[in-house]
């Protein structure tokens, strides 16, 4: 016998018999009642049911009391939603920059007469290490300098393959960066190695001439820059030539 019918054999215990003479009142009052048992079990029955339930979805859960001001509510754990990308595949966590001292100019720091504020457009050379390149040594910083003597990097240009004692024209700088706060926009320049005294840009069918400046560690190192007013930094030259005090194109 199982569970059912040993529920139907206890409400039948429950049942009393009718005699011959049948009451119809007496049948329907008990009628009602057997009904009314048997709904009470049923509902009985779900609640057990529901409570078995709720106690294994409650299972590991601590009661620590209502939330008070000093302890907030216990937020309830949470899966977080599949992203659809692996997790291999998500970009590293970029390292902090670190910041870098100045590079040491060799020789003197030349002063372009352009201003920023409290800050000068200077120029310096300074040292380079190529080793498969051995003959490039040096490079031509485009830096800033404070009214206290401190000095900022911009931009270096350096040669990648040759001599950076060749004679004629060497890598030429140009400003590819956005405009910012952080840094003005620094003018065309590079330098240019032999006897010049002029040096002329051409940009859209116009001259354009730099302003000139010799190294005092090796005079035949000509520096050279662009005013940002004849100039716009960043704008390409379509041809540059040098001259020497004659006049004569080298």
């Amino acid at each position: 016998m199982n569970e059912l019918d040993q529920f139907r054999e206890a409400m039948r215990a429950t049942e009393r018999p009718y005699h011959d003479d049948l009451d119809l009142t007496v049948i329907m009052r008990d009628g009602r009642r057997l009904r009314r048992r048997r709904r009470l079990a049923s509902a009985g029955a779900a609640v057990l049911v529901g409570g078995l339930l709720a106690g294994g979805i409650g299972i590991g859960v601590r009661w620590s009391g209502p939330p008070t001001p000093d302890r907030p509510p216990v937020p309830a754990a949470t899966v977080p939603a599949p992203t659809g990308r692996p997790t291999d595949t998500l970009p590293p966590t970029p390292a902090p920059t670190r910041w870098q001292p100045p590079r040491q100019p060799l020789g003197d720091v030349v002063d372009s007469g352009i201003r920023y504020g409290s800050e000068q457009r200077v120029f310096y050379v300074v040292a380079v290490d190529l080793p498969k390149v051995p003959r490039v040594q040096i490079g031509l910083m485009a830096g800033r300098r404070t009214s206290g003597g401190e000095l900022t990097d911009d931009i270096l240009v350096n040669d990648v393959q040759g001599s950076d004692r060749g004679p004629g024209f060497h890598q030429i700088g140009y400003d590819d960066s956005t405009p910012s706060q952080d840094r003005p926009p620094v003018p065309t320049f590079g330098y240019f190695v032999g006897p010049a005294h002029r040096i002329v840009g051409t940009v859209d069918g116009r001259q354009v001439d730099a302003r000139l400046a010799r190294w005092n560690t090796d005079p035949t190192v000509v520096i050279f820059w662009f005013s940002p007013a004849d100039l716009a930094p960043g704008v390409r030259l379509d041809g540059i030539v040098a001259r020497d005090a004659a006049g004569r194109l080298l």
